[in-house]
């Protein structure tokens, strides 16, 4: 019985965690002349500077990116927190984008957020 507990528990912990992805609550866009701002507002369990949502970005509908946001440190103790990126360019006719958040640990989130130009 000892021998099978060892066994469970050394299995167990070698699975890897099941992290949250970064989700996206909301998003905004106004243009100014040819360029966009874009404001994002994202939820994640940060935990420090080991594991914390660290960016988004802006994608066309064919999955290119147009924009970047870097997150420069964790927001543990503010959830959910916005964040904005300014210039960002987007194609003439473009009238929807794609979101999408990054973990530092675990990558780029499989969940798109989409958002309809105004």
């Amino acid at each position: 019985m000892k021998h099978l507990l060892l066994t469970l528990a050394l299995t167990t912990a070698a699975l890897p965690a099941q992290a949250e992805e970064p989700v996206i609550e909301n998003a905004t866009a106004r243009q100014s002349g040819e360029h966009w701002t874009f404001s994002v507002t994202l939820s994640h369990p940060d935990t420090g500077w080991e594991h914390y949502a660290d960016g988004w970005r802006v994608l066309d509908m064919g999955g290119n990116e147009l924009g970047l946001r870097v997150l420069a440190h964790p927001h543990e103790h503010e959830q959910p927190f916005t964040r904005s990126l300014s210039g960002v360019k987007i194609p003439a006719g473009t009238s929807q984008v794609h979101i999408q958040a990054r973990c530092q640990v675990d990558g780029w989130g499989e969940t798109l957020y989409t958002l309809i130009l105004p």
